[in-house]
């Protein structure tokens, strides 16, 4: 592949990532339901994706670290290399490229517009992975009351649980939007960093 080719790929992996991700959105818990564990600001999240648009189909391995101060999402191959990494603080946002392209902008949406060409939100996505926004319509609840499908816009998600602990968080998360573009994330392993 040629090195040109290799990095529009990149670039688009990880676009197409983020934009699954953002759809991964769920409602706040109903009233009487504890909050679920790594409802901090902060956490670490390690998983696997599989990534579905059109007829192109991609999967890897994600590692997500969310502070107060910031964001460290790294996207990398099902064996471990480094595809993508997205950097944001306050004030900048950085995407590099394995394949050592750097994109700076002032935020992730003006950053993914650049270099994607399109706008992403992802100064929302820590709270969607979360299950913690509340412009999602919730369409089902668990016997515990966690989310098991809703609806945003054009998106549906549907969410997996290890267990009955009603404080757990997703372990696999389905998103689809329209038809068109699918993403399943399966966690690994939540923490606080």
């Amino acid at each position: 592949m040629k090195p040109r080719d290799r990095r529009w790929r990149v670039l688009r992996v990880a676009g197409w990532l983020c934009a699954a991700l953002l759809a991964g959105c769920a409602a706040m818990p109903p009233a009487g339901v504890p909050a679920r564990r790594g409802a901090s600001e902060d956490f670490r999240l390690e998983g696997r994706f599989s990534l579905r648009q059109g007829e192109r189909n991609h999967s890897g391995r994600l590692i997500w670290r969310h502070t107060a101060a910031g964001d460290d999402l790294l996207l990398a191959s099902p064996f471990g290399q480094g595809v993508a990494e997205i950097v944001s603080t306050a004030g900048q946002a950085t995407l590099i490229t394995g394949d050592g392209k750097v994109f700076t902008a002032p935020d992730v949406p003006s950053l993914t517009e650049r270099a994607l060409g399109y706008r992403l939100p992802l100064d929302r996505l820590s709270e969607w992975v979360r299950g913690r926004a509340a412009d999602a319509e919730v369409v089902e609840r668990d016997a515990p009351g966690r989310p098991l499908r809703l609806r945003h816009e054009d998106w549906r998600v549907d969410y997996a649980y290890d267990g009955d602990d009603p404080a757990a968080l997703p372990v696999s998360v389905f998103a689809e939007r329209s038809g068109a573009f699918g993403l399943r994330l399966r966690v690994d392993e939540w923490s606080a960093p």
